[in-house]
């Protein structure tokens, strides 16, 4: 299996192959809308910004598992990224990261690169860095700004 096997629901419902993203260096997040971390959606759509058309893509997954922190539904939570922060990165329907109902995309994820916590995701905001190729290159954890994984993120494009 890859990362581009699986098939994932946009925040609108519809299936999405990941294999759309091949040749794609990606950022792949759990958020939620009412965490400590959520104003690092400002840093994420700035490297959206920057980095969109030499083939950089953020898939936004909201996870309501850390603290009920994304209370809201698909829709609500995609309004309140776009009126908050300008978010024009593809958002996705929201998730569980980890446990027996965990989206099967973040088992692949975690599996690659399993982190601190023995593969559990701990809280929101953990970013997977995937190169062009479809490699889980790096897990970064909910500290760690969008400015400060920009570097890595030029060196793969």
């Amino acid at each position: 299996m890859s990362i581009y096997d699986y098939t994932v629901k946009d925040a609108t419902g519809a299936d999405v192959e990941l294999s759309e993203y091949k040749g794609k260096v990606l950022l792949i997040v759990n958020t939620a809308t009412g965490c400590g971390f959520t104003p690092q959606y400002d840093g994420l759509q700035d490297l959206y910004e920057k980095y969109q058309d030499k083939g950089f893509e953020i898939l936004d997954f909201p996870c309501n598992q850390f603290a009920n922190q994304a209370p809201g539904t698909d829709d609500e939570i995609v309004d309140f990224c776009q009126s908050r922060y300008g978010v024009t990165f593809r958002q996705f329907s929201k998730i569980k990261v980890n446990g027996s109902h965990e989206e099967p995309l973040y088992t692949y994820l975690k599996a690659q690169k399993s982190g601190a916590f023995g593969g559990r995701i701990k809280w929101n905001f953990t970013k997977f860095l995937i190169d062009r190729n479809g490699n889980v290159i790096e897990r970064y954890g909910s500290s760690v700004t969008p400015e400060k994984i920009e570097s890595k993120i030029k060196e793969l494009l």
